[in-house]
């Protein structure tokens, strides 16, 4: 009777030892920051790092233009250069440090686009830097952007076409295709929307040759380098054929990343489009709601890695904005893993690598500037895993106020509680 109850209580005791062991392997990383500083202006942004921990970026000259960066050894920025404009921006750079680059041109738009952005009403072109910056085709329009490369020498991005459409919302007037260029110097190709649709825009690429983004009409569609892409439909490109991801009930959808597994990371409008909700997409268990930090409206992945961690930015209505990781089931405030002390705050989470390296941009507490970051894992790299659906969030927080100016440029950029379409 006593072996049986000594060896009942060590049954006990070993399950109890496995459960916790599994709750600390369910548990996110915690994070160190590192501030990444500008060129010399009050701004900056990480738009991507790849595995060697190379940073792409855009950071803001002491005369307050914005240059693409590539990050070097030791936090060194290089400046990209432009071309010939006075504004670009760089994405992840590639296993070869190629680097896509959105820029302008010193040319004004003869129809007065701001297709970019930038607010400039200049010609933006997609280029390529890898060690000089080469302007990349369009489809027969003015402008194209160029906003991910993956390690085949494929770049993505989206293209104007020599179509005039009068459903565009002022000052657009030409359609825009989504496009990849290459590998091969000069070759462009587009992406033909879903059947109904006629625009769309590329935001990732994995080494399979396999690209995702959105489709849709001029009038519900927002493409723009500085603000939100937004989309009627979150879209698949697979041998260059559109497939529909699906959504959550709404009628706006974008898929923002893919990793070399297929796993896709997007957003999607709700029923009534009252709130949008980041989501998984995966071959086999189709489009997976993460659901959302606390009472947040608006969830926005931008990056996942091949460890199925997904990031992004997470809004509420008023567009305050804080960064956010989704991993082993668990959606997370970025803020909750970093030290409680730290002088930086994490409105976005834009890009993740596979050692779990995040980057992003942030808000410097001590004067309200925007600083671009690079979280790193403490304890290391994370095992790969299953894409499951979010069991719960670990977090009921809201984010924080932030700067009026700040706040309200989110609050323009966010497709909640309106049709989709620019402004």
């Amino acid at each position: 009777m006593k072996t049986m109850l000594f060896r009942t209580s060590i049954a006990c005791m070993l399950a109890a030892l496995v459960a916790h062991a599994q709750s600390a392997d369910n548990q996110p990383a915690r994070y160190t920051v590192t501030d990444l500083g500008t060129l010399g202006g009050p701004f900056s942004v990480a738009f991507g790092i790849n595995n060697a921990g190379r940073v792409g970026g855009a950071a803001a000259l002491p005369g307050g233009n914005v240059h693409a960066f590539l990050s070097g050894v030791g936090g060194t920025k290089y400046d990209l250069g432009t071309l010939g404009g006075p504004n670009s921006q760089a994405n992840r750079p590639n296993g070869m440090m190629e680097v896509s680059v959105v820029s302008e041109t010193s040319t004004p738009d003869p129809l007065q686009e701001d297709f970019c952005g930038f607010g400039n009403h200049l010609i933006c072109r997609g280029a390529l830097w890898n060690g000089e910056m080469t302007s990349l085709p369009t489809l027969g329009g003015n402008n194209a952007m160029a906003l991910l490369s993956n390690n085949r020498g494929q770049i993505v991005g989206v293209a104007e076409t020599a179509t005039r459409d009068a459903t565009c919302p002022t000052p657009q007037v030409l359609d825009y295709q989504a496009v990849v260029w290459g590998p091969r110097k000069g070759e462009i190709l587009g992406l033909p929307p879903l059947p109904g649709d006629t625009v769309g825009f590329a935001l990732g690429i994995n080494d399979r040759g396999q690209i995702v983004g959105a489709s849709g009409t001029c009038a519900n569609t927002i493409v723009t380098a500085v603000g939100l892409f937004v989309g009627a439909h979150a879209v698949l490109w697979d041998n260059g054929s559109p497939v529909s991801l699906g959504s959550l009930g709404g009628t706006m959808a974008k898929a923002g990343a893919i990793n070399d597994r297929g796993e896709v990371a997007g957003f999607s409008s709700l029923p009534g489009d009252s709130s949008v909700h980041s989501f998984l997409w995966t071959k086999g268990a189709g489009m997976q709601d993460l659901g959302a930090l606390g009472t947040d409206y608006l969830g926005d992945p931008a990056g996942i890695n091949n460890n199925a961690q997904v990031v992004g930015g997470s809004c509420d209505i008023s567009g305050n904005c804080r960064a956010f990781v989704w991993e082993k089931n668990v959606l997370s405030d970025l803020n909750d893993l970093i030290a409680p002390d730290s002088p930086l705050y994490l409105i976005y989470a834009l890009g993740i690598n596979d050692a779990g390296e995040i980057v992003g941009f942030s808000l410097q507490k001590s004067n309200g500037d925007l600083h671009a970051y690079v979280a790193s894992p403490v304890r290391g790299k994370s095992t790969p895993q299953s894409a499951t659906p979010t069991q719960s969030a670990n977090t009921q927080s809201r984010p924080i106020a932030q700067p009026e100016n700040i706040r309200i440029l989110f609050q323009q950029r966010m497709p909640v509680g309106r049709p989709a379409g620019r402004r």
